[in-house]
């Protein structure tokens, strides 16, 4: 049976900032959301006094890469509409449910519409050219087992970043 159910993609992105904002406190940064939805980021991050302003995307896993929308789009009377993020935002937050990871990556590193971040090894083993996901991530989640505890594993980038603890 095929389905046929929209896609609730308000959820999708409820999912993914609250996966953000949680990875972001688990690495010790204090998180504000701003007031109101007129904000071209949706988080501002304080480490250090140093504030930084992210940006969640929510990512999906297609033939080993994660693939999120580095920019806003939107369909009204004059057709559908794209404005990139550059200059506006300093980090995207990315939660990809099909890896249950969160990335950080600089908005200098990311392109000015579609961003991707490879997971799996390229079929042809090229290397050069390639953004690997694995720098970038900041929270990996395993699952809960019965009488277990809840268990995160949280580390820091392999990379300085302006407001990245030491």
């Amino acid at each position: 049976m095929v389905n046929t159910a929209k896609r609730n993609t308000k959820k999708v992105g409820d999912i993914s900032e609250s996966a953000v904002i949680t990875a972001l406190i688990k690495c010790g940064y204090e998180v504000s959301i701003p007031f109101g939805e007129n904000h071209r980021y949706d988080i501002i991050v304080d480490k250090d006094g140093v504030l930084s302003r992210i940006q969640i995307k929510s990512g999906r896993l297609r033939r080993g890469v994660v693939d999120y929308a580095a920019c806003s789009s939107h369909s009204h009377r004059g057709g559908p509409n794209s404005r990139s993020y550059q200059g506006e935002v300093d980090y995207f937050g990315v939660y990809c449910k099909d890896t249950d990871s969160v990335y950080l990556i600089p908005s200098a590193d990311a392109p000015a519409t579609r961003g991707s971040l490879r997971i799996d090894r390229t079929k042809q083993g090229q290397s050069k050219k390639i953004r690997w996901a694995h720098p970038y991530v900041i929270q990996v989640c395993t699952p809960v087992l019965v009488g277990s505890a809840a268990e995160s594993v949280v580390r820091p980038l392999d990379r300085e970043l302006p407001f990245w603890p030491s």
